[in-house]
């Protein structure tokens, strides 16, 4: 007498409908992204290089909008040196520099030297497009051979910081190798050259320091999109599990 009338005439009871395959890829998403987020906080924590860490670029942009108008500067001004390379190959004698008027004994811009600036400059613009556009459609990969010339750049200055406070006097030898008609060349060695060390060590500190933090600037991009990329192939081998 308890049992309803469905079950005492043999009626079988409805099964309870299933959740629609969209919550089911919702909740799946949502516990991947709860999931992944502790482990890539713990990451985080555990790097020595995670105090570092930041999404934002110069107090003001996402690193990703950072990268992307880094990319866009280094690519205007290599195409600008591009162009004057190639000006210079069409018509050498407007651009031409002897041994007399630089003091030496070579020639500063003959058509070897050319030639290599040019190739370098293509290179030099063919990664910063990759670097552009990988930053642009989240490609990780791409941002790699612009972050390695940054390095091999701040590497290079520091090198040169650490031979001229090592030897000195290579300041004054550079200088009397000038041209002549060099401007304020007489009053930059009329300088003390103690000073003069001082003074350009500490331009090159200032430019090292804006590098660094240009290298640490792209190097958080390739991060966020690395982590973000990861994150979502995570979430999509997730919700093709829960959905089979």
């Amino acid at each position: 007498s308890a049992l309803g009338p469905s079950r005492r005439e043999g009626r079988p009871q409805p099964r309870p409908r299933p959740r629609p395959r969209s919550r089911l890829r919702g909740a799946a998403r949502r516990e991947a992204r709860s999931g992944a987020e502790p482990g890539g906080a713990a990451e985080m924590l555990s790097s020595p290089w995670a105090r570092f860490y930041s999404n934002s670029c110069c107090l003001c942009c996402h690193v990703r909008t950072g990268t992307i108008i880094l990319g866009v500067w280094y690519l205007i001004i290599n195409s600008v040196v591009l162009l004057i390379l190639l000006s210079a190959l069409t018509d050498p004698d407007q651009y031409h520099l002897t041994s007399a008027e630089f003091g030496g004994e070579f020639e500063f811009m003959d058509d070897a030297n050319m030639c290599i600036a040019t190739a370098i400059s293509l290179l030099m613009i063919l990664i910063c497009a990759m670097a552009t556009y990988g930053a642009y459609k989240q490609h990780a990969a791409w941002i790699i051979p612009f972050f390695c010339y940054q390095i091999f750049d701040f590497a290079l200055n520091t090198l040169v910081a650490i031979s001229i406070l090592v030897y000195p006097s290579t300041i004054q030898d550079y200088l009397r190798q000038l041209p002549t008609n060099f401007p304020y060349k007489e009053e930059i060695m009329s300088v003390n050259p103690t000073c003069l060390v001082v003074i350009i060590l500490l331009f090159i500190s200032i430019i090292l320091a804006f590098k660094g933090y240009l290298i640490s600037c792209v190097w958080n991009c390739y991060r966020y999109i690395n982590g973000r990329n990861n994150s979502d192939v995570l979430v999509y081998i997730t919700t093709n599990d829960t959905a089979v």
